[in-house]
């Protein structure tokens, strides 16, 4: 698969299919989509090409309104590459091109650079400046362009049930289940391991302090978590807590603390893959760290019996 990250770097597409979206996450009901690229392409000997924006343009839209993202730009590449697609053009999201009008955003863009044969969209998908574009304009210009439009009908979206707001929702909120199944898979974060207070290691229970690798990325809700790590390409069972540490500290500062089952290497500044797979309890206050103690030891048990290393 090749990646391009501007109009200069793109070649020439034989019988090309398209898609554009945000694609964050890249769930269930995306997939819905993509597959359906990946198959109009082979009915016309084409290629696959999806179309994919950075930043997020509700960073440029609604700057006032942040949103954390699902899946940081090389991760979505991946999956999306996974899916079978053929090109990711990833379209840098500018002011200039969010003013373009929707008429000018099918000619003067889609069309004059990619050529398409097919276009693949939603049935409420809108585009171009103030969202004024819909599947009706693309079908009132498909002859003059020369390409086909394909519907993503509104009854196969609402089925998948799911969204990258739900599952954005269900992470803030620690509903891991809920979003692994949306996204199709468990959810993952990257981090480098930073140096800490040591004070798990005090008690029993060493921890890898994570510095998320990108700060714009959702972490889940505040809980212990059963989670397996990635380390040096090689996997680990463990458990996680995502929290303020009420029991050791009075900072208010997010912590996300990795202590891993059977591990005694020395990770400091190694960077590691935490894959979320289930959540074991809200986080606590303990009157003691004595009492802390005694429920890691109950969550590593628990933890063990839903990775099933007990």
């Amino acid at each position: 698969m090749a990646v391009y990250y501007n109009t200069d770097e793109l070649t020439a597409f034989s019988n090309a299919v398209i898609t554009i979206g945000t694609f964050d996450g890249v769930h269930l009901g995306h997939h819905t989509i993509l597959q359906q690229v990946v198959s109009h392409a082979k009915e016309l000997g084409g290629e696959s090409i999806v179309l994919t924006f950075e930043p997020h343009p509700r960073k440029l839209l609604f700057p006032d309104q942040p949103v954390k993202i699902i899946t940081p730009l090389e991760e979505k590449i991946k999956l999306i590459n996974n899916a079978g697609i053929d090109h990711v053009f990833v379209v840098p999201f500018t002011k200039e091109f969010a003013s373009l009008s929707a008429e000018a955003y099918i000619k003067d863009f889609l069309v004059k650079y990619l050529h398409p044969k097919g276009i693949v969209i939603g049935y409420d998908h809108q585009f171009g400046h103030d969202r004024t574009g819909d599947i009706r304009l693309l079908e009132t210009l498909k002859f003059e362009s020369g390409f086909e439009v394909y519907e993503i009908p509104a009854k196969q979206i609402e089925d998948a049930a799911v969204s990258s707001t739900k599952i954005r929702n269900a992470l803030g909120n620690g509903n891991i289940n809920e979003a692994n199944q949306m996204l199709g898979r468990q959810y993952s974060l990257k981090g480098n391991v930073i140096s800490g207070s040591q004070i798990g290691r005090t008690i029993g229970f060493p921890t890898a302090n994570i510095k998320p690798l990108d700060s714009e990325q959702i972490t889940p809700g505040n809980g212990v978590y059963a989670v397996k790590a990635i380390v040096d390409n090689a996997p680990y069972n463990g458990m996680m807590n995502i929290g303020i540490r009420p029991t050791v500290s009075n900072e208010l500062s997010l912590h996300l603390e990795a202590h891993l089952f059977d591990f005694n290497q020395d990770i400091y500044n190694k960077e590691i893959e935490i894959i979320f797979i289930a959540r074991l309890r809200d986080e606590q206050r303990f009157s003691s760290l004595n009492t802390l103690k005694g429920q890691l030891a109950i969550d590593a048990i628990n933890a063990r019996q839903v990775l099933g290393v007990l």
